[in-house]
């Protein structure tokens, strides 16, 4: 950015933004008439785009779809902020919280050019405008919302409640972008937007950039009233000043004054943002305490510029112009009159020249190139990303000189590796976790940075403060939001949290997928960092919290997306963990899921081992069972998750020494995905290797950290699926002991050895005898449990290779 604030130029450059003289309000005007007329054309028209004749049923689409109501106060904010950019030089993004106002955004984009830059067939000409017009919300054409196909977005907005968390993301560690975030009023009644607001809170000005957030208050949701916008003005304002804002309001309805207001409005938003930067970085002063930013609250009509009433009954200004305020222009001669009145009021013949495109006023209002909000490379943010400087993630290993001797936190060791990851990339990686980086183990982090944090701090506080880089809020939408905005202008990340409350943020999770989706079908998005996801604090080990923090489900929400972008891991030691966040951090345009508890676990691979494994992605355990490969097995015991890996290989070790006529496989599983077909996933395994796994007729009992339907689903067309018995977390838990949490779920060593036993194809003599064991032994650990408060000895430090003398 040049940076003109803080030069001799100053007073100018603000009273020039501040007072914009007749030929800026000319360009201005017009540029908002085009933006609002090709906001209603795409809503309603499919021909006819410049009313070179009057206006038939015929040029109006079949299915209206399409929501006019925020549009107006969308286009207007960016008008201005065009033209801030144009007179400043400043980086800038645009995010429409008000999702389904898509249509203002792409004829923004349209208007700036960059629009039929990336989809040539949109041309800058009446052909173009027509096709312009037709495509949206149609089929073969582009959602209604702000959405992936949009340029110049990174925020979908069709699920409300995320423009701000996306927008501060957007500006860690990108000290020269401004990010204007435009909350709707009806979606700042959402709760994850109701808590995105304390954003200031971890925003460093020396470091980062700044956003600046525009209320737009039009007073109405779909069918009634906004909460923000009914109450007094005066409380809103209090509100928003103990969030930490300086607070400027803008009444906009009439013209021209509403542009001599705003603009005002926006030249003291950003004198203010740049007075706080060149404190912060210039040594201007500043004592290090959260600055107070400003927030911009704009209160416009409904609707503004579109019919005032229809049949009678008022539209401007109330909610029924939420979407499409005339329904039935097709039918109704009198609505498709009032349409056509509607669209002349913007003058289409002064916008547009004689082939369609757009006159000198309306070109002249934007920036060119890069500085264009629609073309900007930070909404496209691969074009930015830099690969990480990674450090080898051998050098982190655990020394494991044969399996199941030893116990070891696996995070920990990921903990030591992402501290090195922060020390090597001081501007491109953060961690962001609610508030349990130390709980997870991963608090090796901070001696590489503290938690960012600029409100006050005092002497007890550790590890906290200004400077700061680990993202730590008690908000999983916060968290993963930050992460997403961090990713997607082409920064690294993680968000690591405790497994059960990962479903709290689910649905932005799948929202993130959606949008890398869609992605991935449009040549000019480049691909960018992947969303990488850290469980801990799994259901299986959350025996002390209880049924509340016990469950997996956001496995099952990244399997339903598409082979493409999801993959889910499930390392069962440090090592395969180790290998596996290499994998993940290197990658792009993925949702990563790693799941793995934090509390001490038995090891089960060498680095060397569990490279392999990690690199196959599943892979049989030879050492554990009693296959010799000379011979499909009796019963395949599979496994994926680290603690029913550990039931697994202690069922497999039963059977061994009491039933060691039975030939038993242990196949454990790392990438899920593997599972899978080839045609369904990139990562699904041949059916060569499946059959070299898992044969093709004997059964197999499959132990699953997860649901059970999931490995039912990943094997489906597999041969002979009906013979899978997968055992899982079935939604049985309490506050009780960590082994008991395995025999309420029924996925116990016992359990496993009983479906062995009940679903093997020969039996040897001792089975019966066997399973009886097993019964007894599953009696006296509920009589255990309840007496002594934990589990049995021979459960609580069972390591391989010891069972024979605990027996």
């Amino acid at each position: 950015m040049k940076d003109r604030i803080g030069t001799a130029d100053d007073a100018a450059i603000l009273h020039a933004l501040a007072a914009p003289d007749e030929t800026e309000l000319a360009r201005l005007d017009a540029w908002w008439r085009a933006n609002n007329y090709l906001t209603v054309g795409q809503i309603y028209l499919r021909g006819n785009p410049l009313l070179r004749e009057p206006l038939t049923p015929e040029h109006i689409k079949p299915r209206l779809l399409g929501h006019w109501g925020t549009s107006p106060g969308l286009s207007l904010i960016y008008a201005h902020v065009s033209r801030l950019i144009r007179l400043t030089g400043q980086q800038a993004i645009y995010l429409a919280g008000p999702g389904h106002g898509g249509p203002a955004l792409v004829a923004a984009g349209y208007l700036e050019g960059t629009y039929s830059e990336v989809y040539p067939g949109v041309g800058q000409d009446e052909a173009g405008l027509l096709r312009l017009f037709r495509q949206f919300s149609s089929p073969g054409g582009i959602p209604s919302h702000v959405s992936v196909t949009t340029p110049g977005s990174i925020h979908e907005g069709g699920e409300l409640g995320y423009v701000l968390v996306h927008a501060f993301g957007a500006v860690m560690d990108n000290p020269d972008l401004l990010a204007v975030a435009v909350v709707g009023d009806g979606e700042a009644e959402t709760g994850p937007l109701e808590g995105s607001w304390k954003g200031v809170s971890f925003v460093n000005p020396a470091r980062d950039g700044a956003v600046l957030p525009v209320l737009h208050l039009n007073g109405a949701k779909i069918a009634g009233p906004t909460v923000l916008a009914r109450k007094d003005p005066a409380e809103v304002r209090v509100l928003f000043e103990g969030h930490g804002y300086q607070v400027i309001e803008v009444d906009a309805e009439d013209l021209p004054g509403s542009h001599h207001r705003f603009a005002a409005a926006l030249a003291d938003a950003w004198g203010r943002i740049r007075e706080i930067q060149r404190a912060a970085r210039d040594g201007g002063g500043w004592d290090g305490s959260r600055p107070r930013w400003p927030l911009i609250i704009l209160r416009s009509p409904k609707g503004w510029t579109g019919p005032e009433e229809v049949d009678g009954v008022r539209v401007t200004g109330s909610w029924r112009s939420h979407q499409v305020p005339l329904s039935g222009v097709r039918d109704n001669p009198e609505h498709l009159a009032i349409l056509e009145r509607w669209l002349r009021s913007y003058r289409p013949e002064e916008l547009f020249d004689d082939a369609g495109a757009t006159v000198a006023a309306v070109r002249d209002l934007p920036p060119r190139g890069d500085l264009r909000m629609s073309a900007s490379p930070h909404a496209n943010g691969g074009l930015l990303t830099r690969d990480l400087d990674l450090p080898d993630f051998r050098d982190y290993a655990v020394d494991v000189p044969a399996p199941a001797k030893l116990r070891v936190e696996s995070t920990r060791r990921l903990g030591e590796l992402l501290r090195d990851v922060y020390r090597r990339n001081t501007d491109t990686f953060r961690l962001f976790c609610p508030d349990e980086t130390n709980s997870n183990r991963l608090g090796a982090v901070f001696e590489a940075s503290d938690r960012a944090f600029m409100e006050r701090v005092t002497d007890d506080d550790v590890a906290i403060g200004r400077d700061g880089r680990v993202m730590e809020v008690l908000s999983e939408h916060n968290c993963h939001g930050w992460l997403e905005g961090y990713t997607l202008t082409g920064r690294h990340g993680m968000f690591a949290t405790y497994e059960a409350f990962a479903m709290v943020s689910a649905s932005q999770t799948v929202q993130h997928g959606k949008w890398l989706q869609e992605a991935g079908h449009l040549p000019w998005r480049a691909k960018v960092p992947s969303l990488n996801i850290l469980l801990t604090s799994t259901a299986w080990r959350n025996d002390h919290n209880g049924f509340s923090h016990q469950g997996p489900g956001l496995i099952q929400v990244v399997l339903t997306q598409r082979g493409d972008i999801a993959r889910v891991y499930l390392p069962p030691d440090a090592n395969c963990l180790l290998s596996v966040a290499d994998h993940c951090l290197r990658s792009r345009s993925y949702i990563n899921l790693i799941v793995i508890d934090k509390q001490p676990q038995l090891q089960w691979l060498s680095m060397p081992d569990a490279v392999a494994h990690c690199a196959q992605g599943a892979g049989i355990w030879e050492w554990a069972g009693t296959d010799d490969g000379s011979d499909d097995p009796d019963i395949v015991l599979a496994c994926a998750g680290d603690v029913v890996t550990m039931e697994t290989v202690a069922a497999a070790q039963i059977l061994r020494e009491r039933l060691p006529g039975l030939r038993v496989r242990v196949v454990n599983v790392v990438d899920l995905m593997t599972l899978v077909r080839p045609r369904d996933h990139p990562h699904g395994m041949s059916p060569t290797h499946f059959t070299e796994l898992f044969t093709d007729t004997v059964d197999v009992v499959f132990a699953f950290h997860g649901y059970p339907g999931a490995i039912h689903q990943l094997v489906h067309g597999r041969p002979d699926v009906d013979r899978f018995r997968v055992r899982g977390f079935v939604e049985q838990g309490t506050t009780t002991t960590p082994f008991d949490m395995t025999v309420r779920n029924r996925t116990s060593r016992y359990h496993l050895v009983l479906d062995a036993i009940n679903n093997a194809r020969r039996l040897p003599r001792g089975a019966a005898e066997l399973s009886d064991w097993c019964e007894r032994q599953l009696l006296r650990h509920e009589a255990y449990v309840v007496e002594h408060l934990e589990d049995m000895p021979e459960v609580r430090d069972w390591s391989l290779g010891d069972w024979a003398a605990r027996g």
